[in-house]
């Protein structure tokens, strides 16, 4: 589930207890669950990695990368169920890998965290980053579109425009759940063609992902009946009380007064809209 604002949320909330300090330990926690992706193997991975210091820790669409003194990258992508914490997991049994780090702070260490295992942990060496995640293999960042960006990139598709917005090489970090949110507060349609979108609707759709984006993070993402997204310090988000659609299918629209929520399925994933103000 893990979308741009939660991902951002877990960025901001271990940066301060992560950069400019040296990883004196890496380890695996003992788990009988699905283990999660890793490459190079776990030994290799934590030979390469300790003694290393943190330079950066940043956010890369949906991935968490921590840049490291010896000019490696360690990312960690969540996908549907991990969390970066800082403290007090919501269990022990979904623990996967430990940081540790050399000087004692109030958190000496941080952890990944996976109650589905479907998250990977990967270490790029010099280069292969932006080989492998740069232009081309990831779009830009969705926080950094402007209606001219939007323009070239939906204008070379005839995709629906809430699967074009899944889509991570056209741009990164737009989700299911932001997709829905952003194309209601645009008040677009999300079986429409992209290429059909005018000028006028590609600026509120600018605006949209801007304000919808922004807004979450502000609110430090959405934490939705399951529970399972937390921030570092294992804190619901908040901006699930914000939602206008997203899982309201069947409720009265609270931006038109007019509509209900609707839900159809797209790509095999859950699109909820206004059947009036979304026309």
């Amino acid at each position: 589930m893990p979308e741009l604002p939660e991902v951002e949320t877990m960025v901001r909330g271990i940066r301060p207890f992560v950069e400019g300090r040296r990883i004196v330990a890496v380890r695996r926690c003992k788990t009988h669950c699905r283990p999660i992706g890793m490459s190079p193997t776990f030994a290799r991975l934590a030979k390469r990695i300790e003694g290393q210091t943190v330079t950066a820790a940043r956010r890369l669409g949906k991935r968490v990368v921590l840049d490291l003194s010896n000019a490696a990258s360690l990312v960690v992508e969540p996908r549907m169920t991990g969390l970066m914490l800082l403290a007090d997991p919501p269990d022990v049994e979904h623990l996967r890998l430990e940081w540790e780090f050399e000087d004692r702070r109030e958190y000496n260490s941080i952890w990944f965290w996976d109650r589905r295992g479907l998250g990977t942990v990967r270490l790029f060496g010099p280069g292969e980053l932006e080989r492998d995640l740069g232009p081309g293999k990831l779009g830009p960042d969705a926080l950094l579109f402007d209606v001219a960006l939007w323009r070239e990139r939906l204008g070379s598709t005839s995709r629906a425009v809430k699967v074009a917005l899944l889509d991570q090489k056209l741009v990164a970090g737009i989700g299911n759940l932001y997709a829905s949110e952003i194309l209601h507060v645009a008040g677009i349609d999300p079986t429409r063609s992209s290429q059909t979108l005018r000028p006028a609707d590609l600026k509120r759709l600018d605006a949209a992902v801007r304000s919808v984006l922004e807004l979450a993070i502000q609110y430090e993402g959405s934490t939705l009946g399951d529970g399972t997204y937390r921030n570092a310090l294992n804190q619901s988000g908040r901006y699930q009380n914000e939602h206008r659609v997203y899982m309201r299918d069947g409720e009265s629209c609270q931006t038109c007064g007019r509509g209900s929520i609707a839900r159809i399925v797209q790509a095999q994933r859950s699109t909820f809209f206004c059947n009036k103000c979304q026309k």
